[in-house]
């Protein structure tokens, strides 16, 4: 037998074995569809109406996929597939729609599929308000908005929305950010402006400082709409992501031009109802008190007294007074958690507002 014929032979075989795991693959997803469709008849049948999505049933499937994963395909890739599928059963039981602060193409659309998978309706809006409105008004089960970058910070607005607003934190998403410049021009040399989000030039200053220094810079919404743009000004260039470039038909002018390769950006998954605990969660706090000396002290001490971890703290003018400011912190674990329930309590008591912004679990790669 020739060493070709060994080949094919051998390769005949392989393929045979893929067939068969495929036909396997096959029924057991059929099965796990025709599971969740059960879930969906006992929800209905006892009136449960919380809604079919489950954020921490979900955060602890994946969880467990990714412990239990051996290789060869790494942990993001197993979580992605898992989440598809899992996306998919969902919209057997009650297609979720998914408010995003838009256009098509933007970091946030992209956040938003990660976190809920592609069988999703997702809705495009203008800005962060319209996304909390949305939502408040049950015309979109989710939304998705930015919350901060690791680069250039918080995003003010989606902090000013959770002041008032009755929604709940119900998720988070870290999306690894990549910017690259897109157009239609022959090369950057023929580049006379370069359009994008302020955050996005700011996290790419340094490159356009050596690159394209001499070209206009102008902030516009989102890089999507830089993208959409620039479709039709052949002498412009967007900073924006792979889907505004294959969404608005762009070329790649320079790829990664982000002055810190672990550029990261968060997002709030925002709803109508508490989440329930998973194992391995954030809480999200609002609180407020006069202004004197040693409130900030006060009211991040009864946090240490109970062991929690305090992971972010943020300050907003309150809205309310002069020199008024309200303090956003996120902890681990679940406001069930008894240690939580006690800090929250000690916190109440020295705060003249606690608002619990919500508790979810942390976010999953």
């Amino acid at each position: 037998m020739s060493k070709k014929t060994s080949t094919n032979n051998k390769l005949t075989e392989l393929r045979a074995d893929i067939d068969a795991v495929d036909t396997q693959l096959l029924e057991l997803i059929s099965e796990r569809a025709r599971l969740a469709q059960a879930v969906a008849h006992v929800k209905n049948s006892d009136g449960s109406g919380n809604g079919f999505y489950r954020p921490e049933r979900e955060a602890q499937i994946l969880r467990r996929v990714m412990a239990d994963n051996g290789g060869p395909l790494p942990q993001e890739e197993m979580a992605r597939l898992f989440r598809e599928i899992m996306s998919a059963c969902l919209a057997l039981e009650q297609p979720l729609k998914i408010a995003y602060l838009g256009p098509e193409g933007t970091f946030t659309q992209l956040a938003a599929l990660k976190h809920f998978g592609h069988s999703v309706h997702t809705e495009t809006l203008g800005s962060i308000d319209q996304v909390f409105r949305e939502v408040e008004a049950g015309a979109c089960h989710y939304g998705v908005v930015p919350i901060e970058n690791s680069i250039e910070g918080v995003v003010n607005h989606t902090l000013d929305m959770l002041i008032d607003s009755p929604l709940k934190i119900s998720g988070e998403v870290e999306l690894r950010i990549h910017h690259h410049l897109l157009g239609n021009a022959a090369d950057r040399a023929q580049v006379k402006r370069v359009y994008s989000h302020q955050q996005s030039l700011a996290q790419c200053r340094r490159w356009l400082d050596e690159n394209l220094l001499d070209a206009e810079r102008v902030a516009v919404s989102s890089n999507a709409e830089a993208a959409r743009r620039v479709a039709a000004e052949p002498d412009s260039a967007a900073i924006a992501g792979e889907a505004a470039a294959e969404i608005y038909e762009l070329g790649y002018l320079a790829r990664n031009i982000e002055d810190h390769p672990d550029n990261t950006t968060r997002f709030l998954v925002i709803g109508r109802h508490s989440t329930p605990p998973s194992g391995d969660d954030k809480t999200s706090l609002l609180v407020s008190g006069p202004n004197r000396s040693g409130l900030l002290f006060d009211l991040i001490k009864p946090l240490a007294g109970n062991g929690i971890n305090m992971t972010r703290l943020e300050s907003r003018p309150s809205r309310q007074g002069l020199w008024d400011y309200v303090f956003f912190i996120d902890i681990l674990g679940h406001a069930e958690d008894p240690a939580v329930a006690s800090a929250m309590r000690d916190l109440g008591e020295k705060a003249g507002v606690l608002k619990l912004l919500g508790s979810y679990p942390r976010a999953v790669l």
